[in-house]
């Protein structure tokens, strides 16, 4: 019998509690059994593994980020969309690193199209709308907005900017200004 109170939800925010804590690599059905103080075997009828528990910590963490992302983003346009969108990413890295690195977990396909991953891209390709970004132009757009964002997240993260001036957060905002000079002026083939 199921140990009363646990299911597959609150094992899976659990597991992206714990991933916060701890770092999403050290994620295991094996730590999540440790910290409802019961036997692993217990959980396997709501987990299949470390990998599927790790999965569903994704697609939480996905679902998260785009719900906070569509707030953000409602009834804003050009420059004010694209730093509202930005600084969804940044925030929610800085809360939920655990969770910020769950969303960027390799998903299987079938995963992957039921995720909310898909809702992200269209976000950014509506923000590009405001900047006349047409196909196939937006794509490379889309993957460019993506790389600066994860890519300076995940250095700040890891103290990458901790040791110099000006501060992150200038840096930051001259980021989202050239970013946005950019989209405006894209160049053309």
């Amino acid at each position: 019998m199921a140990r009363a109170g646990l299911n597959t939800e609150r094992l899976t925010r659990a597991g992206a509690e714990l991933a916060d804590e701890v770092g999403f690599d050290q994620v295991t059905v094996s730590a999540l059994a440790r910290r409802f103080d019961v036997k692993v075997a217990s959980l396997y009828s709501h987990v299949k593994s470390s990998h599927d528990l790790k999965t569903r910590i994704a697609l939480l963490a996905l679902e998260e980020l785009a719900d906070r992302a569509a707030d953000a983003l409602a009834g804003r346009a050009g420059k004010d969309a694209l730093t509202a969108f930005a600084n969804v990413y940044r925030d929610y890295a800085r809360e939920h690193p655990g969770r910020y690195d769950a969303a960027r977990f390799r998903l299987d396909p079938e995963a992957a199209a039921a995720s909310a991953g898909g809702r992200h891209a269209q976000m950014t390709r509506a923000i590009l709308r405001g900047y006349d970004v047409t196909e196939p132009d937006r794509t490379h757009a889309v993957r460019l907005l993506g790389s600066v964002f994860h890519g300076y997240v995940s250095l700040e993260s890891g103290g990458g900017f901790s040791h110099s001036a000006p501060d992150a957060q200038e840096s930051w905002s001259r980021i989202l200004d050239a970013l946005d000079a950019l989209l405006r002026n894209w160049p053309t083939p």
